[in-house]
């Protein structure tokens, strides 16, 4: 192990703990470790391998000094049961986005019932971050608008109706619930439910447009459900669909908002005699690959969770280092649907 490595150091290591080791001056080593265009891809490596040896962290107070900036980004996440399945895949792969920058990850979540609102205004007002990254959009999000009008750097898990100005990746829900509808006449459905997200969000409102639109081609029914939403607790849903398909015995095909209402219309239905497959065909989105081990039966399009960390990662990276510039904004086409073999 070289001289000055973490079993030899009793000193806290610092820049120019590095700048000593590797001979190279301390500004070079502050902008190899912050990924400088023009240091070459061999000196930063040199760089990176000597700090990972000492055992070198940066000190975030010395760097907010030097620079302005906290080098975090923070990821501002609702706690709901069903948003937290993708939760901690999205946080792997936001972390994957940082990896060989200076930005860290922190994580804010706020819980069913809190103003989304109050951690927003409590990173921007006490600059605890250099960037944010959120979910749950609304067509007009008072984050969005409130982060644009400070211009404060930030990206979005969805798009608002401001989506042109602002850093975004996104899932088109209106695609996924076109292609259901689709799918579901080709097999001769007529009779469908949607169990939709919450429809103050623009997610919601484009799953339902793109369903109603297609359905309205198709020449087939689509009822949206009104009572109960994707976001409703288990028992709610699974007791809904067992109402619905025992008294309209023609509901044939349903299409779901999250994996939490698929299973409880599964449950439902199945606790009415009805078959996934045979008797009632049900389209689902899932980010993690789990449903066709439920069922095999049930029609899945897959989200690229990985995909989307990764990229808003980098938008959020972006809007810090050049503000002025295009913000990176990408929508995720399904093109189908996943069989078992393909898990």
């Amino acid at each position: 192990m070289r001289t000055g490595s973490r079993a030899t150091m009793t000193e806290k290591p610092t820049l120019k703990t590095i700048a000593r080791l590797s001979g190279m001056a301390v500004p070079t080593v502050s902008r190899a470790l912050g990924n400088a265009p023009d240091i070459s891809a061999d000196t930063k490596a040199k760089i990176r391998k000597i700090a990972d040896e000492i055992g070198y962290v940066p000190n975030r107070a010395g760097v907010r000094l030097r620079t302005g900036r906290t080098n975090v980004i923070s990821l501002v996440m609702s706690t709901e049961h069903d948003m937290m399945n993708q939760t901690a895949r999205l946080i792997t792969s936001i972390g994957s986005g940082l990896r060989d920058t200076q930005f860290h990850l922190n994580m804010t979540p706020f819980f069913p019932g809190d103003d989304p609102m109050k951690p927003i205004r409590y990173i921007v007002e006490n600059g605890s971050a250099d960037a944010v990254i959120f979910n749950q959009i609304l067509p007009e999000d008072p984050r969005v608008a409130y982060l644009m009008e400070r211009e404060f750097p930030f990206a979005t898990h969805g798009r608002s109706n401001w989506a042109d100005q602002h850093a975004y990746y996104d899932f088109d829900n209106e695609a996924f619930a076109r292609l259901g509808i689709e799918e579901l006449a080709k097999r001769g459905r007529k009779n469908i439910l949607m169990i939709a997200p919450p429809i103050a969000h623009n997610y919601a409102q484009k799953m339902v447009h793109g369903g109603e639109v297609a359905a309205a081609a198709a020449g087939i029914k689509l009822c949206i459900s009104k009572r109960i939403t994707s976001d409703s607790t288990n028992a709610q849903m699974r007791e809904w669909v067992a109402g619905k398909v025992a008294t309209d015995p023609l509901i044939d095909g349903f299409i779901c908002g999250s994996v939490n209402a698929t299973m409880a219309a599964v449950a439902g239905m199945e606790a009415e005699g009805f078959k996934v497959g045979a008797d009632i065909d049900v389209i689902a989105k899932e980010a993690i690959p789990f449903l066709k081990f439920f069922r095999k039966d049930i029609l899945v399009v897959l989200e690229d969770v990985t995909a989307t960390g990764e990229y808003l990662a980098r938008a959020a990276i972006m809007a810090v280092r050049e503000p002025k510039a295009v913000p990176m904004q990408f929508l995720e086409i399904p093109r189908g649907f996943v069989s078992l073999d393909q898990y």
